[in-house]
């Protein structure tokens, strides 16, 4: 099947970090890898999985901003354990456990509760970095996540790595998640446009070049029909008589 090929060349590109490269993923594409059956929303699962601890995000506003946001990195490096484990559950737990507590220091999301949050003074450079280096690494860690299961849900990994590129429009792990999740969605052109990026930057690597032909592919095979179209349409016109 076309999605059990496109997970299989993933493996190799779906690396957990936020290295610039990708490292050989350590599970092999015939390992079955442990969700414990669950097909739950990602929020379901976050919760489930972040356990008594989820209970103790009303203390997390009395704490200092630096401790948070080592909790929340520590979170993140929990989840990546579980993703070596091949525990995708815990490890999607972890990460939104993660995001859940940089939620209440970013300033992007307590702008829009001014009036209903009390104000917290700004965030320091070096702490708006950690945060956003976080958040980048969860989301980007979701969407591998997603991408191992054995149904795909392609507009939720397009969504996570939509949103690391809203912060990091280079980063080249969310270019070719993006291309290849629109690509599945049924969106060669955008699709094209993402993976074209992603080749720029690793022209060597085989996985991205095997999408973006795949995609240009699909919009060559598009024009074709819509030619066709046309061609039946003014062939099958009547003469005007003489």
């Amino acid at each position: 099947m076309l999605q059990e090929t496109t997970v299989s060349c993933l493996n190799s590109i779906c690396s957990i970090g936020s290295s610039a490269s990708y490292p050989q993923e350590p599970m092999s594409t015939n390992t079955e890898i442990k969700t414990d059956g669950a097909e739950d929303s990602l929020e379901e699962q976050g919760a489930m999985a972040a356990g008594p601890s989820s209970a103790g995000q009303k203390g997390t506003s009395a704490k200092p901003v630096w401790t948070l946001l080592e909790e929340a990195a520590q979170m993140k490096t929990e989840g990546n354990a579980f993703y070596r484990e091949k525990n995708l559950r815990s490890a999607i737990g972890c990460y939104h456990r993660s995001l859940l507590v940089l939620r209440g220091l970013d300033a992007d999301v307590m702008a829009s509760l001014k009036g209903f949050a009390p104000e917290k003074p700004p965030l320091t450079f070096e702490q708006e970095a950690l945060l956003r280096n976080t958040q980048v690494d969860c989301y980007n860690n979701l969407a591998a996540c997603l991408l191992q299961k054995q149904n795909v849900d392609y507009t939720r990994v397009l969504e996570y790595s939509l949103r690391v590129l809203q912060w990091q429009p280079g980063n080249v792990k969310a270019m070719y998640r993006a291309g290849v999740a629109t690509l599945e969605i049924g969106d060669a052109q955008r699709a094209k446009q993402y993976l074209s990026q992603a080749c720029k930057e690793l022209p060597n690597d085989a996985n991205v070049r095997k999408h973006l032909q795949r995609a240009e592919e699909k919009l060559n095979q598009e024009l074709q029909r819509e030619r066709d179209m046309y061609r039946g349409m003014f062939s099958s016109s009547p003469k005007s008589s003489t």
